[in-house]
C-alpha cells in the first residue's frame, strides 16, 4: 500500500506528490485551512483521494474547533466547507465527501443531549470511515475490469489513476494492477501527461514499485504505438462523469479516446460511484479548472518559454461517451447506453 494520505493524532499526514519520484517526502496539514492548500498545490491529487482529503480537512478543522455552542459549531463547519470546497472546481468527489460530512455533522447535531466532543470523535470517524470505503472501492473496481485486461501485451494510460490519486489500489492502475495478480502479462504505456507529468513522475513510479513494466511516452507518441499494434487496450480514471456518460479527465485524454476509437482499441473509464454526477446532463456542463501558466512556462524552475506569451492551461477535458468502451465502478461494468446503464445502477447501488 502505497500511503497517499492518513489521518493522525497530529493531523492528517499526506505523501508529497510534487516531488516524486525522486524524493519521498511527506507533508502534516494541521488546521483544515493547510488541507486545501495541500489540494489546491496538487501535494495530493487524483479526485478520490481530493474527495477524502477534504472529509478529513473538515474533521480536522471541526477537532480544532474552540466554539462552545452548537450555533458557533456550526458557523465554523460552513466556513471549513466553503474553504475547502473552492480548492478544485472539477473533481466531484470533493463536493461529495463534503456535504457527506455536513450531512453526517447535522444528523449528530440532530440527536438529544450530544455533547460537541461527540460530534467531533463522530466527523472523524466518518472520515476514517470514507478512507476504508474508497480502498475497498478500488480493490472492487479491479475485481471487476480485471477481465476486460488482454492476457498479454500493452495497456495505454494517461495521467495517474492510481495508488496515489486514491486511499491505496488505485482505479485505472488498480484494475491493471488486479489483471497482473490474475496472470496477465501487461506492458503499462504511461503518457508523460504534460504540463504537471503526472503520468511520468507517479504513474511510472507507482508500477516500477510493483514491479509491472513500464513505457514512459511523450503525450504525441501514443497514434504511432497504436499504429504499430503495441497498444492492446486504453485505460484512464476520471474526476466527474455526466449523467449521459461523458467523462472529465486530465487534459489530452480525449485526444487520446479518439486515437484509440481510430485504431480499433478499447477505451475504458475506472472511477468510483462518487465520481458519477447525474445530476450533470453531460460534458459541456462540466466545470474545467484552469490552472496557473507558471505550470507551462517553466519546469524545474527554468522557464521555457517567450515571455508575454499566451498560455492556455486547462486542468481537464471531456471524453464525449461515444468514444468509452465501458465505465468500470466498484458495482460492476458499465456499457452505452450510459443515460440507461447509470440510472440502473443509481438504483443498485442505493441499495
Amino acid at each position: 500500500m502505497i500511503p497517499t494520505l492518513e489521518w493522525t493524532a497530529e493531523g492528517v499526514r499526506f505523501l508529497d506528490q510534487t516531488r516524486l519520484p525522486l524524493e519521498e517526502t511527506y507533508v502534516l496539514a494541521t488546521t483544515s485551512d493547510q488541507v486545501a492548500d495541500v489540494i489546491t498545490t496538487m501535494v495530493v491529487r487524483g479526485a478520490p483521494a481530493i474527495g477524502v482529503a477534504a472529509a478529513m480537512g473538515v474533521a480536522l478543522g471541526v477537532k480544532n474547533s474552540s466554539a462552545t455552542t452548537l450555533p458557533a459549531l456550526t458557523s465554523e463547519l460552513e466556513a471549513i466547507a466553503k474553504t475547502l470546497a473552492s480548492t478544485r472546481p472539477t473533481a466531484v468527489n470533493l463536493f461529495w465527501a463534503i456535504e457527506r460530512m455536513r450531512g453526517r455533522f447535522f444528523a449528530l447535531a440532530a440527536q438529544p443531549g450530544i455533547t460537541l466532543d461527540a460530534i467531533k470523535a463522530g466527523l472523524i470517524a466518518e472520515a476514517r470511515a470514507m478512507y476504508d470505503e474508497d480502498i475497498a472501492a478500488c480493490r472492487s473496481m479491479g475485481a471487476h475490469g480485471a477481465a476486460l485486461m488482454p492476457a498479454s501485451g500493452g495497456v495505454l494510460t494517461h495521467c495517474n489513476a492510481g495508488a496515489l490519486a486514491s486511499c491505496g489500489y488505485g482505479m485505472a492502475l488498480g484494475v491493471i494492477r488486479a489483471a497482473v495478480e490474475r496472470g496477465h502479462q501487461l506492458h503499462v504505456y504511461a503518457d508523460e501527461t504534460r504540463p504537471f507529468l503526472q503520468g511520468a513522475r507517479l504513474t511510472a513510479w507507482e508500477m516500477m514499485h510493483d514491479g509491472i513494466p513500464t513505457t514512459v511516452l511523450c503525450d504525441n507518441m501514443a497514434a504511432s504505438l497504436m499504429r504499430q499494434g503495441k497498444i492492446q487496450a486504453v485505460i484512464v480514471g476520471s474526476d466527474r462523469v455526466a449523467a449521459n456518460g461523458d467523462a472529465a479527465n486530465k487534459i489530452g485524454t480525449y485526444g487520446v479516446a479518439i486515437l484509440a476509437k481510430e485504431h480499433g482499441i478499447p477505451f475504458y473509464v475506472a472511477c468510483p460511484w462518487s465520481t458519477i454526477d447525474l445530476a450533470t446532463a453531460n460534458g459541456d456542463a462540466i466545470p474545467i479548472e484552469q490552472r496557473p501558466a507558471i505550470e507551462v512556462t517553466h519546469h524545474g524552475g527554468k522557464q521555457l518559454t517567450p515571455h508575454g506569451v499566451g498560455i492556455e492551461n486547462p486542468a481537464f477535458d471531456v471524453t464525449p461517451a461515444r468514444y468509452i468502451t465501458a465505465i468500470i465502478t466498484e458495482h460492476g461494468i458499465l456499457r452505452p447506453p450510459y443515460t440507461e446503464a447509470l440510472r440502473g445502477l443509481e438504483v443498485e447501488a442505493a441499495h
